[in-house]
């Protein structure tokens, strides 16, 4: 498999707590990499920086074989990068479609002079955005919901409505931030079918999860993360199986 995200030696430090200690990582197209660890072992820290929240006091980031470390985090979404949030996010008083029309990266509409002088170009891209986001919707169970206020959904839909709108970006890397946290039945189900649809498309995939069980179930390699390091990686069965990794994990 190619690798589309490359991390190299990054480390970030806030005065004395490190949150990053010389992470090595890599994505690649099509694989589904899940991040395990107790809280505070840097896993959203990483995704922090990855999508340039926060810059990395050291190492690189390469997407595609280009640097995106030094590029603020619109650009960085620009190059095909994209990631959820363990807190949503969503504009609650739009509908679902709504929230999804503003994920594409490149929409002609934000620029004041293609609406001026290019007003038909704006309005053939809006329409191509709408019936993505409509199939997006489609693939995501959402179709249903469409018109919805994304404040009157279940919360296991709000998280899907984040997933689907990071789907709008087309983007080579997906970074999900405990997307099932808080999710149950028929979503939970649906959240699996969906991660494994987008990495069979070849977009690389990576998950921050407490539910073990659904990483372990998805997730084609594991990554076991502890004081900002990467301790271990492999099978994620192994990892839980593993009594160091477990007592870390868990505790006595």
């Amino acid at each position: 498999m190619s690798a589309v995200l490359e991390i190299r030696g990054l480390d970030k430090r806030f005065g004395g707590i490190v949150v990053a200690d010389a992470i090595d990582l890599t994505l690649s197209a099509g694989r589904v990499v899940g991040l395990i660890g107790p809280n505070g072992a840097g896993k959203t820290s990483l995704f922090n920086l990855v999508s340039g929240i926060f810059p990395a006091d050291a190492g690189t980031i390469t997407l595609d074989g280009e640097r995106i470390d030094r590029l603020k985090t619109h650009r960085r979404a620009a190059r095909g990068l994209s990631r959820t949030w363990q807190n949503l996010r969503l504009f609650p008083s739009l509908s679902v479609l709504d929230n999804l029309m503003v994920g594409p990266r490149h929409y002609p509409g934000e620029k004041l002079w293609r609406l001026a002088f290019d007003r038909g170009g704006v309005r053939r891209r809006e329409a191509e955005t709408r019936r993505r986001a409509l199939d997006v919707l489609e693939r995501t169970g959402l179709a249903a919901v469409a018109k919805t206020r994304a404040a009157d959904l279940t919360f296991g839909q709000q998280k899907l409505v984040g997933v689907a709108r990071a789907l709008m970006n087309e983007s080579r890397c997906l970074l999900l931030d405990e997307p099932m946290a808080g999710v149950e039945g028929h979503a939970y189900e649906t959240m699996q079918r969906v991660v494994r649809d987008v990495a069979a498309s070849g977009v690389a995939v990576c998950v921050v999860e407490h539910n073990v069980a659904f990483i372990r179930d998805l997730c084609d390699e594991g990554v076991f993360m502890f004081a900002g390091k990467v301790l271990a990686r492999g099978p994620v069965a192994d990892l839980i199986a593993d009594p160091r990794l477990t007592e870390l994990y868990f505790g006595t």
